[in-house]
């Protein structure tokens, strides 16, 4: 299978979908339709890719564009959710999903939920995040590749969604120790006011 990789591939991703046979193409760039067509692309998967992706990229894949995505959607679609699902106490956990042309609001195949407890730092719980994601995929693989797998429709008046400049109002919160700040000194801060 010849796959897209759109964004910064973990090394651990593309060395298991390369172990598996598979051709791999990464790229943190923006792609076009005749980019998909020319490579003769079988599957595309984004993850912290940084471009939007269109729907005339979503229709030239023949709609197989999934995504990985760091929160347990509908919850804390598009930028940092991470923080997000701290700053609002919302459900935590991973997220592969279908693009389409919406943010993060793709028709969901596999979720886990994830639990911290209160020595988590923003930093180690992104990473923690990051490793679940990947795993999750890598346990589901064989179901995404041969597309045996279940798709369940968002519910688009559920959950939320971010944007980067969303969190300018909050980055006093980061101060002191940056990405290292505690956990528990910023959960529910939104939701309490």
């Amino acid at each position: 299978m010849k796959i897209l990789y759109l964004g910064v591939a973990p090394y651990a991703l593309k060395d298991f979908l390369e172990k598996d046979g598979n051709e791999v193409i990464c790229t943190s760039d923006k792609v076009t339709p005749g980019f998909i067509t020319e490579n003769k692309i079988d599957l595309c998967i984004s993850y912290r890719y940084r471009h939007i992706i269109g729907q005339n990229i979503i229709d030239e894949s023949g709609d197989n564009i999934i995504n990985l995505h760091i929160s347990l959607l509908p919850w804390n679609r598009g930028s940092d959710p991470n923080l997000w699902s701290f700053l609002e106490d919302t459900p935590k956990g991973v997220t592969i999903h279908h693009v389409d042309a919406g943010v993060d609001t793709g028709d969901i195949i596999f979720q886990k939920e994830v639990f911290f407890g209160p020595g988590e730092t923003l930093s180690s719980s992104y990473q923690s995040l990051n490793t679940a994601v990947v795993h999750l995929f890598m346990e589901n693989w064989s179901d995404i590749k041969d597309q045996r797998y279940s798709r369940e429709e968002q519910s688009l008046s559920a959950g939320s969604l971010h944007k980067m400049k969303h969190k300018d109002p909050h980055l006093h919160l980061l101060e002191k120790d940056g990405w290292d700040t505690p956990v528990v000194s910023i959960t529910g801060l939104l939701k309490n006011k």
